[in-house]
């Protein structure tokens, strides 16, 4: 009986392994003082408005030898909410029929480089901790 309910546990949770689902982030590599910085995360293998595989997709950066700061996130139902030290800066849209989630970062400072990760989390990852990170080098 245990052997039984443990290959029905197995059969049954091979739906929750989100693994065909990835990000993929593009941008301009280096952007000058005053510029803004444009990046795209593509997903694929899921729709931003699917409320269990795509719960929501989130920034991050982190400055040369220092910590990760969250910047942004959106969630599957297109409520945004932006850190306050980027507020007003940073813009933070999708397009749902190409996958796309776009990062407008206006007037960038010397203390903006940084490298910026794109993540995804899937509403069974939240209480498990699981994030799926992608990331783009700007300088």
């Amino acid at each position: 009986m245990r052997n039984l309910l443990w290959l029905l546990y197995v059969v049954f949770s091979v739906p929750y392994v989100n693994s065909q689902i990835s990000l993929s982030e593009s941008g301009p590599g280096t952007v000058r003082p005053g510029e803004d910085l444009t990046l795209t995360c593509k997903v694929t293998g899921a729709s931003l408005t699917d409320s269990t595989n795509m719960h929501g997709v989130e920034w991050i950066r982190q400055p040369a030898g220092k910590g990760l700061e969250w910047m942004a996130v959106t969630y599957y139902n297109a409520n945004t909410y932006y850190a306050s030290s980027v507020q007003g800066r940073l813009t933070i849209t999708r397009d749902t029929n190409k996958g796309e989630v776009y990062f407008k970062l206006t007037g960038m400072k010397p203390e903006d480089t940084c490298i910026y990760y794109c993540f995804r989390h899937a509403q069974q990852d939240i209480s498990n901790g699981y994030m799926y990170i992608n990331y783009a080098l700007v300088t």
